[in-house]
């Protein structure tokens, strides 16, 4: 039976949706990221919805040719037909094979082919093979394809060979998406255990930015494919670059960073049909843009074999990679000089030195504010008195070092306190006709707090709780400090200034006398830190999403900075929103904003600075390899607080959006319309809001037939 057989039978399975219908939990294991997840029970159990591979053995045979023993199945097991005949969801496959020369590290293609540019002309370089069939049937789901290619004459089969295999199965058909997945198989030709394998960074580490690592249209998967291809043999023909991942990824996160790129020329790779993908905007997010974390990479937690091989075996090729205006071979920009070969590297760059910032591979990529010669700042709030309706509070505070000595309020750049209110949703309380910030206010506590020689300080607000208050407000601290430590640069110490921040605490009181209600958590800062590592914003002054959404709150626009706009064509534009849920959607879809038609999202900031977040590239990454996806929420979110939060309507504030297409907009609609940017999609939403508010949970709640969890799942 052929696929269009299945799909003539979709009625019978829909007349069976009433009596198979969910009623608690599904029977199959499916995440909220798949289809299958909010699909009829009936249909799931039919169709078997997933791909899962193994690789059961491989050979080489006397005469070079490479063969691989298979089985494709469903997530439990059953065994699939590849061609989609007897088992719904035909699979195509892509096979790759390649080996680890004696007394090499890196692998060399035993599948290659010919490309051609204009800077290199024609080279040979590593491929994969897309079979038009799986291979000979031995069993159910289990299949053993010979290569088209073979191993050289004379192949030393005592070498490590690695095979590879990246499958999707199309299940379009029932609306079910499709599902990919990718395996490597090592083994010695002659029958010897593998003792030599490539195993630096492991596809975890990855995917704490990219999600889900995949390439070239899912034909390949995760760290483990990406090297058996992306090895010295690869070279771009048409740019001269090197695609060896050690270079090219190190280049693509360096992007905007690049020494290259900073002089004028862009890094581009030439890719499939003389695609330019060019990577000269690409800033690395962690710190944020500072790309000295190594081990956000190269993570020494992973249990990759080889994790520590970036601190011991230093390359010209690593190095240079990101220091691209370094030239070895006449020493230019080196402090070591003439390097003719990596055998000279370890004796400078050793993995750790006696101090940061000295040329230790990992005192070289320290990030300032994370560097250990600082003494830390840690701010801590004790205590709110005196927080009562129409009072000012008095706030208890520590300020101590990371060892917990205290730190005197002299040695601050700055510290300051905010309370914001109620705690339901900030933005529409006024604190007084001095206060120009909406729903806020900022006090400075450096001159006025009282501080003991212990780090316990008080600090007593001029503004007052408004009277008539009700409910749970909330105040936080921001500080910061500078501090100067020793950096060697080419041999000799200097001094160098590093300002940085401490997290900034907070803490909710009752100002009615009512149970405190802690604002609701809809990110949380560790998933911000999965890619940001080290969440600073606002001069390293803000670095808490608890403490953001104090100022960027639905009231709230650059209208202050905006009439200080540098750039002239910023001042003649109305104010731009910054309410948090506005702003980082925006942000994040980046280039997806402008791509689909809505306005360059363009924040006036300190100074009347110019921020265009159109050229933004997400990192995430589709199944097929698309980068900037974001269909992905809990990436972000927690508790799926992107649809479970559409009850909460009723309790939130109305959006200031002087530059979108709906001002004042609904709060739902403002994070909605932050990434779907399209009028259709603004129209739809007003046309289901009336002046009870938004219709939004009646679709696309937890519950709801269009729920929002199910409408970003397979894609």
């Amino acid at each position: 039976m052929r696929t269009g057989s299945f799909v003539r039978i979709l009625g019978v399975l829909a007349g069976l949706a009433g009596t198979l219908a969910l009623t608690g939990s599904q029977r199959h294991s499916y995440s909220r990221r798949d289809k299958a997840f909010y699909a009829d029970p009936a249909l799931v159990d039919f169709v078997r919805p997933g791909l899962a591979i193994t690789i059961n053995s491989a050979a080489l045979t006397a005469g070079g040719a490479i063969t691989i023993n298979y089985t494709i199945a469903d997530p439990e097991g059953l065994p699939l037909d590849a061609t989609g005949v007897t088992t719904p969801g035909a699979v195509s496959l892509t096979f790759l094979a390649s080996y680890i020369p004696k007394g090499q590290e890196q692998y060399v293609s035993l599948v290659t082919a010919s490309a051609t540019g204009k800077v290199l002309g024609t080279v040979t370089r590593p491929n994969f093979e897309e079979s038009s069939t799986p291979g000979t049937s031995v069993g159910p789901g289990q299949y053993q394809y010979t290569y088209v290619e073979s191993a050289p004459q004379g192949f030393d089969t005592t070498q490590t060979v690695t095979v590879g295999i990246a499958a999707s199965r199309d299940l379009t058909a029932f609306n079910l998406g499709t599902y990919y997945a990718g395996k490597t198989f090592n083994f010695v030709p002659s029958g010897a255990a593998v003792t030599v394998t490539r195993d630096v960074i492991r596809t975890a580490s990855c995917n704490t930015c990219h999600d889900q690592l995949a390439f070239h249209g899912g034909h390949a998967f995760g760290m483990e494919e990406c090297v058996l291809c992306h090895q010295p043999q690869n070279v771009d023909p048409a740019t001269g670059n090197s695609l060896d991942l050690k270079v090219m990824a190190h280049k693509i996160h360096m992007g905007a960073s690049l020494p290259s790129v900073k002089s004028g020329t862009p890094y581009q790779i030439i890719g499939y049909r003389n695609s330019v993908n060019d990577f000269s905007k690409v800033i690395y997010p962690a710190d944020p843009g500072d790309p000295r974390r190594c081990e956000t990479c190269h993570s020494q937690t992973s249990g990759a074999a080889q994790a520590k091989a970036f601190m011991t075996e230093p390359s010209r090729a690593a190095c240079g990679a990101c220091h691209d205006d370094v030239n070895f071979a006449t020493g230019a920009n080196h402090a070591g000089g003439i390097q003719s070969d990596d055998n000279q590297c370890a004796n400078c760059h050793v993995p750790q030195g006696e101090m940061d910032f000295d040329a230790s591979i990992l005192g070289a990529h320290v990030a300032p504010t994370a560097s250990s010669l600082l003494s830390g700042l840690v701010v801590t709030i004790t205590g709110i008195q005196n927080g009562a309706a129409g009072t000012a509070p008095v706030v208890t505070f520590t300020i101590q070092d990371k060892h917990g000595n205290p730190v005197a309020l002299s040695a601050l750049g700055s510290i300051s306190l905010t309370m914001a209110g109620p705690t339901t949703d900030y933005g529409t309380t006024n604190f007084g006709s001095d206060v120009t910030t909406p729903g806020y206010v900022t006090e400075s506590a450096a001159k006025t707090a009282v501080c003991a020689s212990t780090g316990t300080c008080t600090y007593t607000f001029t503004h007052v709780v408004p009277a008539g208050a009700t409910g749970t407000y909330a105040i936080g601290i921001e500080a910061r400090r500078t501090e100067t430590v020793p950096e060697l640069i080419s041999g000799n110490t200097t001094n160098t200034a590093i300002t940085y921040g401490a997290s900034n605490p907070v803490m909710y009181f009752s100002v009615d006398g009512s149970t405190v209600a802690p604002r609701r958590t809809v990110v949380a800062e560790t998933n911000c830190n999965q890619c940001h590592v080290s969440l600073q914003l606002h001069g390293s002054l803000r670095n808490n999403t608890e403490y953001c959404v104090f100022c960027h709150n639905p009231s709230n626009t650059d209208a202050s900075t905006r009439a200080m706009a540098t750039v002239a064509a910023d001042k003649a534009q109305p104010p731009q929103g910054i309410n948090f849920n506005l702003l980082v959607h925006r942000i994040h879809d980046g280039v997806n904003v402008t791509a689909n038609g809505g306005k360059p999202y363009i924040v006036v900031g300190y100074g009347g600075s110019h921020n265009d977040f159109s050229g933004v590239l997400f990192p995430a990454m589709s199944p097929t390899g698309s980068a900037t996806d974001l269909a992905n929420c809990s990436m972000c979110h927690v508790n799926s607080s992107e649809q479970n939060d559409l009850d909460l309507t009723t309790n939130l504030n109305p959006v200031t959006d002087p530059q979108g297409l709906i001002n004042p907009v609904q709060p739902f609609t403002s994070a909605c319309t932050g990434c779907h940017v399209q009028k259709a999609a603004a129209s739809h939403a007003l046309s289901n809001t009336t002046s009870l508010g938004e219709a939004c949970a009646v679709c696309h709640d937890g519950s709801g037939q269009f729920s929002v969890d199910s409408m970003h799942a397979g894609k």
